[in-house]
């Protein structure tokens, strides 16, 4: 969290909830990065992630009094990110949901040799590389939410089994079974049709023009290609029990920097006029 340290962060918490609008920004900044990825997995694109994000900072702003120390700030503040975005209906897979068939269907039978070239003089590796995040962060859309969540909790913050059990209300063993189940479903779609992290057929360089077509990724806007990888942002460092070997296969799920917008939207509450209104602090 910023290298901030436990006792360092209680600290700031105590003063924030007395009333430090600068301690209060610095935890909320702390841990932006750590909803933003979760968000972005949950939810599988940028801009519905930053809408999210925000919505979650807010909540943990106005709940911030009620953070009692029982567990530690960042398996409150997951359990507060779960529970919104497990039942957040205003991303575009809500509207538009996808599943493995559908997936798997287009990657075998859409039609990309039809599809004149759209790169607009960008380098085409460089939206190979787009799509590649891209597509392996929408593929997480073809999970149910429970799933989802159990995949990047177990997956990408590699959150111990207890932890993750309190956050998502079920047992370290239930959920130790629930992530391997996911994890193999997952990982045996990969290998079953992706080049890049699977032994498929499908190479993202060959579906650049199929994929701008299809408004997957667009030339003025890579979002994936302008974000800075950070090496991880959850506060939780034990690694999660090895169950599977498919680790390999999941090098997709790196973290990034938030967008600077999330920080601005925060400061902008932090010195408006609503800021007054927030109870408990």
């Amino acid at each position: 969290m910023d290298n901030i340290t436990n006792k360092e962060l209680l600290v700031l918490i105590e003063q924030a909830t007395a009333g430090d609008k600068q301690a209060l920004e610095t935890v909320v900044l702390s841990i932006q990065d750590l909803v933003f990825n979760l968000s972005l997995r949950m939810l599988g694109t940028f801009p519905d992630a930053e809408d999210a994000s925000q919505d979650i900072l807010l909540k943990v702003i106005t709940h911030l009094s009620s953070f009692k120390q029982e567990s530690s700030f960042s398996t409150w503040v997951f359990s507060i990110a779960v529970n919104h975005l497990k039942n957040y209906k205003k991303h575009v897979f809500a509207k538009y949901p996808l599943s493995f068939e559908f997936y798997g269907d287009d990657i075998v039978n859409g039609k990309i040799d039809d599809v004149p070239d759209l790169t607009q003089d960008v380098e085409r590796s460089i939206l190979a590389e787009e799509l590649k995040y891209s597509c392996t962060n929408v593929l997480l859309q073809c999970l149910d939410p429970d799933s989802r969540c159990v995949f990047i909790l177990g997956t990408m913050f590699k959150v111990d089994s207890r932890i993750a059990g309190d956050i998502l209300g079920i047992s370290p063993e239930a959920y130790r079974q629930r992530l391997s189940r996911v994890r193999k479903k997952v990982a045996g779609f990969l290998s079953e049709y992706c080049g890049e992290y699977g032994e498929g057929s499908c190479r993202c360089v060959d579906r650049v023009d199929y994929a701008i077509q299809n408004r997957r990724i667009s030339p003025q806007h890579l979002d994936f290609a302008s974000a800075k990888p950070i090496e991880g942002v959850a506060e939780v460092k034990a690694a999660m029990e090895e169950i599977d070997e498919y680790s390999q296969q999941f090098a997709f799920c790196q973290t990034y920097q938030s967008p600077e917008q999330i920080k601005k939207s925060i400061q902008d509450f932090l010195n408006g006029a609503a800021f007054s209104t927030v109870a408990g602090i």
